[in-house]
């Protein structure tokens, strides 16, 4: 699967929580939502530790570094 549709998706996902958990009444709700949000930004970031860690690697147009 395409990692900027998972991204997209997780990015996507967090926006709705974060709107669902807006709408909560009740502390619970919030709590229960706020740990979602928690674990989605949690998976977004190994989506972003992954991609800073290729960034080196993603230049073609520089000259060859050996």
């Amino acid at each position: 699967m395409d990692p900027e549709k998972i991204m997209s998706g997780i990015s996507k996902e967090i926006l709705s929580a974060l709107k669902s958990m807006a709408k909560a009444t009740t502390p619970e709700e919030k709590l229960s939502y706020s740990e979602i949000v928690k674990n989605l930004c949690d998976s977004l970031g190994v989506f972003l530790d992954l991609i800073s860690e290729m960034a080196p690697y993603d230049d073609e147009d520089g000259p060859i570094p050996f």
